[in-house]
């Protein structure tokens, strides 16, 4: 009888072409799919929570894999991945869950973080954007609570994307200081492509003092990708957290 099982690792996503296999580039599912295939000696298929872009990293991924039998003991699985595996990827744990639970569709809520640093950091080029113009984030973090007053997104959605809806329930939203570090956490029960990126590149439209708050809120109800700021650069970006129903689960 088929048997699933939830992965949960992590990744810098530096050297990697996004979470999801590419025809012409190196990806984390390609890497992470060949060492359990080398491992189990089986082909599977490893079917992840979403899709991150090139240069995005994974505080917290959750990807899901089917196999005949039960798994050998967990620590010696996930200690010989982690052997396996490049240094950029790491593997916490294994669990077994429902044979229909889905990793991408069972998904109660998702966690995002922006990290940027404004003072020249040698050891941070890859893991966080430096913003050299000065940032009004007390008025960034009251254009950022409007978020959770709109459903519709596509203001901030990559464009000619497959999905069926550009609704999204943002939860929470909000700039912190963390050392010397400004980190914009963002969470909501589901993300479009590119939207974290689209919307801190218009927040920053909103620290510069070049948008106010409400024409923040105009932007979203616009729907219009064009009327919203730019991009962010992907290396900010950690995925942090996903959540699930406790009932997917096998104890």
């Amino acid at each position: 009888m088929k048997r699933r099982y939830f992965i949960y690792f992590s990744y810098k996503g530096t050297a990697y072409h996004g979470w999801q296999m590419q025809p012409n580039g190196i990806s984390v599912q390609e890497v992470l799919t060949r060492a359990l295939c080398t491992i189990l000696r089986t082909n599977l298929e490893i079917v992840g929570a979403g899709r991150t872009d090139a240069g995005v990293h994974a505080k917290l991924m959750v990807a899901h894999f089917d196999f005949e039998t039960a798994l050998p003991s967990e620590f010696d699985l996930v200690a010989k991945l982690n052997s396996f595996l490049p240094g950029d990827i790491s593997i916490y744990k294994i669990a077994e869950v429902k044979p229909d639970a889905h990793a991408r569709f069972d998904a109660i809520s998702r966690r995002y973080e922006y990290h940027i640093f404004t003072n020249k950091n040698v050891f941070k080029n890859e893991l966080a954007v430096r913003e050299s113009d000065k940032l009004d984030f007390e008025a960034m973090n009251l254009a950022a609570k409007t978020l959770t007053k709109f459903k519709d997104f596509t203001s901030f959605s990559k464009l000619h994307t497959d999905v069926k809806t550009n609704n999204c329930q943002i939860h929470h939203a909000e700039w912190t200081q963390q050392g010397d570090e400004w980190v914009f956490t963002i969470e909501a029960d589901r993300f479009l492509r590119n939207m974290v990126r689209a919307i801190v590149g218009t927040l920053f439209e909103v620290g510069r003092r070049k948008m106010n708050t409400d024409e923040f809120a105009t932007v979203i109800a616009a729907k219009n990708r064009c009327k919203a700021g730019v991009s962010v650069p992907a290396h900010g970006l950690y995925l942090v957290d996903i959540k699930y129903p406790d009932h997917i689960f096998i104890n």
